[in-house]
């Protein structure tokens, strides 16, 4: 018998995977795939059919393109109105989660005090309930506080943006506390050396450390107030709708217009998919570390 093994033998690695298990992978990942793709397919070509074509039986290969639906959907409801509210009320509510969290964070994560871990336990729990707990709470609030103050919040874009901060405030202050952690004391120190004081060392010296952190909070504070659906159909008017209640526009009580609705969805995802591919890095840096203390 011979003492050496066969070229093959030799190259195979006792960690290698079985080829039935490589070509299981391969089927799944396929599978997978076709699934996240397959919605965006029909989206994009029903975006891009006649209303009677989209309404009948669906047509993998459609034959009769148009870009007629994309001019529509402006004509059919405000739609420049609604993007217009969107922009101002998720711009808002992000730049004001931002700015509180990032003072927020510093607190908690570079001072102690009395309650602290209170404190940061209660800011993470809120996280626990179901959003739709504090739809009847807040509606009460604010028809409470307009009829007794004059400040009208229900309907408004400002109730609106408070109603997200709710939501995203917790979040953000635990994950940017997180990352301020894990960014040295050290440089507290030497900023202090340098002549800088609390604020000034937060905005020079922890605030540039933290922009990956930073970013993923905006980016998450965004999303959230972006696509949110519940609060914003009960909170605004016709005057202060937003897009993702505005498609409920496109169905009337005769008729849905399915190729205006998938042509402003995709009009909608835009900015979040193109903000999501350009601060990508940025935002998967910033999960992990405020994440993992």
């Amino acid at each position: 018998m011979s003492e050496h093994a066969s070229p093959r033998t030799a190259a195979r690695s006792p960690m290698a995977a079985p080829r039935s298990f490589l070509w299981a992978r391969r089927i799944f990942l396929t599978l997978l795939t076709a699934f996240v793709v397959l919605p965006v397919y029909v989206m994009v070509s029903s975006s891009l059919k006649p209303l009677e074509d989209v309404s009948g039986k669906f047509e993998w290969i459609p034959s009769g393109l148009t870009l007629r639906p994309y001019v529509d959907i402006w004509e059919t409801v405000p739609l420049a109105d609604y993007f217009v509210n969107s922009i101002v009320v998720a711009g808002a509510a992000t730049v004001c989660s931002v700015v509180v969290a990032i003072f927020a964070a510093y607190a908690v994560s570079r001072y102690t005090f009395r309650g602290k871990r209170v404190f940061t336990v209660t800011v993470l729990s809120t996280q626990m309930f179901p959003g739709i707990l504090f739809l009847l709470p807040l509606f009460l609030i604010y028809v409470n506080i307009g009829n007794a103050t004059g400040i009208a919040l229900f309907g408004s874009r400002e109730g609106l943006i408070l109603t997200y901060l709710t939501f995203s405030l917790p979040f953000s202050i635990w994950m940017l506390t997180g990352y301020f952690d894990s960014i040295p004391r050290e440089l507290d120190e030497a900023a202090k050396v340098d002549g800088c004081g609390p604020i000034s060392a937060l905005f020079r010296v922890i605030v540039p450390a933290a922009s990956p952190g930073i970013i993923a909070v905006a980016v998450y504070a965004f999303m959230t107030a972006w696509g949110e659906v519940l609060f914003a159909s009960v909170m605004t008017n016709d005057t202060t709708r937003t897009l993702a209640v505005g498609l409920q526009g496109y169905a009337t009580q005769n008729d849905v217009y399915w190729n205006q609705v998938m042509a402003a969805s995709l009009v909608v995802s835009v900015p979040v998919v193109v903000g999501f591919l350009l601060l990508q890095r940025y935002l998967v840096a910033g999960l992990t570390a405020g994440a993992v203390k």
